[in-house]
């Protein structure tokens, strides 16, 4: 991978996490769920660190201000945002809003970690992990949320159950 490429993949990477980002503020928004609302207020805060973790690794001229960058509306062509917006009408459920953003984490880490596979920089390829982690994590809190609300058995509740 060119210098060019990768710093183009990391300009990329910036503009993903700050889709991720703007779509869980929005989706946050529209929960009438107290739970619902706050773990995608925690992710939007996340995504906004992830991307300015990549925005440290970035070289390139196209984005000269991370913040200016980031308060710019979201890019209504997004996977990310698209999705949102079809799923904004009067159909919009906090349950189809996790299902969604548990499909976008688990697409999201998986092409985080197939970058990462590729850069050989170790320290561009630690921000590509880190953030894998992360968004790993981000689907684990989001699947326990979703069973919350579906009004599933918890995992820390599973013994209980095991044993009565």
């Amino acid at each position: 991978m060119t210098e060019i490429d990768l710093q183009e993949a990391i300009k990329r990477s910036i503009q993903t996490e700050k889709n991720a980002m703007l779509f869980y503020q929005a989706a946050a928004g529209q929960m009438t769920d107290a739970g619902a609302r706050a773990v995608f207020e925690l992710l939007a805060r996340e995504e906004r660190e992830h991307a300015a973790q990549f925005f440290a690794l970035y070289q390139g001229d196209a984005i000269p201000s991370f913040t200016a960058f980031m308060e710019q509306p979201a890019l209504t062509d997004s996977s990310w945002m698209q999705e949102l917006l079809l799923t904004a009408n009067d159909t919009f459920t906090e349950r189809k809003a996790m299902a969604l953003a548990l499909e976008k984490e688990k697409k999201l880490e998986q092409s985080l970690r197939e970058m990462a596979a590729k850069v050989t920089d170790p320290a561009v390829r630690q921000v590509y992990e880190a953030n894998a982690r992360s968004t790993s994590h981000h689907f684990q809190l989001i699947e326990s949320e979703y069973a919350r609300l579906m009004g599933m058995v918890h995992e820390t509740d599973i013994d209980t159950f095991v044993r009565e």
